[in-house]
């Protein structure tokens, strides 16, 4: 999931985000970029917001990128690479620009597939921004892996 938010704040800024992705009222739980086997990936934006589940853990591979000077963009965004059986290689990247998000998901998923000897899928990716007008602005990508309740 992805979105853009704005705020007077860029932790506002973030949570704007957040729930425009639809992750906003879970607690989010960073993890490394491993994708497991039997894995599907599904791009698609959240509307619920953890209306279900208001506080619940929500295990993901976080990409964001927060921006409050006037003129400047920020930009985030995932990429993946994955095996006929479902597991792959997730990879996060944040930046200033599209085109350079874009360059660091592939050169970095072109370094980790190159050493392991499972057969990957092309490269795919999912990218947003926005540009600073007047308020901090905030970009996030988001994969999700699971949500749970706490016990």
């Amino acid at each position: 999931t992805s979105g853009i938010g704005e705020g007077q704040t860029k932790l506002s800024a973030f949570d704007a985000a957040l729930w425009n992705a639809g992750i906003a009222n879970f607690n989010l739980i960073k993890l490394s970029s491993i994708i497991p086997p039997y894995s599907q990936i599904k791009v698609q934006n959240l509307k619920n917001n953890g209306k279900d589940g208001f506080g619940n853990k929500l295990y993901t591979v976080l990409a964001c990128q927060r921006e409050s000077e006037k003129g400047r963009e920020a930009w985030a965004g995932i990429g993946w690479v994955q095996a006929k059986d479902g597991r792959g290689l997730f990879v996060e990247h944040d930046g200033a620009q599209q085109a350079e998000v874009i360059r660091l998901i592939k050169d970095s998923l072109t370094d980790m597939v190159e050493y392991r000897k499972e057969k990957f899928s092309e490269i795919h990716y999912q990218v947003v921004g926005m540009r600073c007008e007047s308020k901090p602005v905030c970009a996030v990508v988001a994969a999700m892996y699971k949500s749970e309740e706490w016990d």
